[in-house]
């Protein structure tokens, strides 16, 4: 008997018990006994390469699915590694420090939490990039929620909430322009629906930092004007300090691409620590800034913890990450895991609100097993996307259902794309920040009630015209 006669379409039972001894195995060693998720990654991705050659897949076959799976993570890896430029680049020149500096001037201690929350979902919709949100202001707001007294996890929730936000109100986002291609809809009408379920859930998420962010203990002021000081003292705190900055929102809005924006601002802020800094570096030195991070030398052992990062090296464990996880989603397409679950999902769409949930249900399932937004975006579009047409329901309702479950829910997966990099640029356990990522899991709730009450209410109201 042939490798092709072996073969067979995989069948639904086969399915949940892949999917559901997958994600056991995962939230066990990940969750259970906080292993890094490279190994139970590892370990599941051997079972599911072995499983593939028992059920007839060819070697050639099974490789052909890892490599489909990496290839959307290509530029979202070169991103990573210039992330990592990005950050070193600004730390020398002053950048992140003159944030930092302004921020300990102005910030309220009472109202921080719910203040970087507002002020990176500005950040999200100008730059139009949560990735680059969280990792430049991220970092500077990160060091002040620091000093102030704050929880690591309590503080990056709030950037990720702000950051994903933004990045799903941002007309320069490329999750949202992907989502509203894939739903055929105008980028700015899906923007508009978007924000009928985006808005409640920043208000709630508004009102959770303002209660948890005031029952904070007060910050020692004396310490906070010690730590600018200390910032005064060894970076350029100056205009010039902010100009990547500007050329980077520059860039955003004339939607240059993000490889060649993360390149030109690295770029200039290598240029102003040439010229402005008040250390002295040789071009090896420099280099191996770029690669292996700034190192922080302020005397102050804090500051030096919070400002010795970036660097390409500092992104290799994520981008290590990245590729297993991708290589595992590949596996589950190629031997039609992902098609055949949200093929069976479609017989139980015969209502809006029915609708609205499975595909909420299939966007952020496949965020769970496949680990990447994009084709959480992707697979469940073009799959759901006839069931709109044919109830029929406004395909706004799928594009910003598909952010929702799609963008918005990646940055809880610790095995996920975003999980990873959110992980490596802010030093942080993802399953720590999860619980106070408020955003990401309530957007999709609401939208499953408004697809049940609001949605379905307009439906029938139409039907009956």
């Amino acid at each position: 008997m042939t490798q092709e006669k072996k073969k067979h379409t995989t069948s639904l039972l086969e399915s949940i018990v892949i999917l559901v001894g997958m994600l056991a195995c995962l939230g066990i060693l990940i969750i259970k006994y906080k292993m890094i998720p490279h190994i139970p990654i590892l370990m599941v991705f051997t079972v599911l390469l072995f499983y593939g050659k028992f059920r007839g897949y060819s070697w050639d076959e099974i490789h052909d699915g890892i490599v489909e799976g990496i290839k959307p993570g290509i530029i979202p890896i070169i991103i990573f590694l210039l992330i990592g430029v990005l950050v070193a680049t600004w730390i020398a020149s002053g950048t992140i420090p003159t944030i930092m500096y302004y921020g300990f001037k102005m910030v309220s201690v009472k109202f921080f939490i719910p203040t970087i929350f507002l002020l990176c979902t500005v950040i999200g919709i100008t730059v139009g990039s949560s990735f680059t949100t969280i990792s430049t202001m991220g970092i500077a707001f990160l060091g002040i929620g620091h000093i102030l007294g704050f929880s690591t996890a309590l503080t990056v929730g709030a950037i990720v909430s702000g950051a994903f936000l933004g990045n799903n109100l941002s007309p320069l986002s490329d999750t949202t322009n992907l989502a509203s291609g894939i739903a055929g809809i105008d980028v700015y009408d899906h923007i508009k629906s978007m924000a009928e379920t985006a808005l409640p859930a920043a208000l709630i998420s508004l009102v959770f930092y303002v209660v948890v962010g005031s029952s904070s203990k007060s910050a020692n002021m004396a310490g906070i004007q010690q730590m600018a000081d200390v910032l005064m003292t060894h970076f350029d705190i100056s205009f010039w300090a902010i100009l990547p900055v500007i050329i980077l929102f520059i860039f955003a809005w004339l939607k240059v691409p993000a490889i060649p924006s993360l390149l030109i601002s690295s770029f200039s802020a290598l240029f102003i620590t040439l010229f402005r800094s008040k250390q002295h570096y040789s071009l090896k030195v420099l280099c191996d800034m770029l690669m292996n991070g700034f190192v922080a030398k302020t005397g102050n052992r804090q500051m030096n913890v919070l400002l010795s990062r970036g660097g390409m090296a500092s992104m290799l464990n994520s981008a290590a990450l990245i590729i297993l996880a991708l290589s595992l989603g590949g596996l589950l397409i190629k031997y039609q895991v992902v098609e055949v679950l949200i093929t069976n999902i479609q017989q139980f769409v015969n209502t809006p609100g029915k609708l609205i949930m499975m595909t909420i249900v299939s966007a952020t399932g496949i965020n769970f097993l496949v680990g990447e937004q994009y084709l959480s975006v992707i697979l469940s579009g073009e799959t759901f996307k006839s069931a709109y047409d044919k109830l029929p329901l406004d395909r706004k309702y799928l594009s910003r259902t598909l952010s929702a479950g799609g963008s918005a829910v990646n940055a809880l997966v610790p095995w996920g794309v975003s999980g990873i990099f959110i992980a490596g640029a802010l030093g942080v356990n993802p399953i720590d920040y999860v619980p106070f990522a408020t955003y990401s899991f309530i957007e999709p709730i609401i939208s499953i009630v408004i697809g049940f009450t609001v949605v379905t209410w307009r439906y029938r109201k139409n039907q009956a015209k």
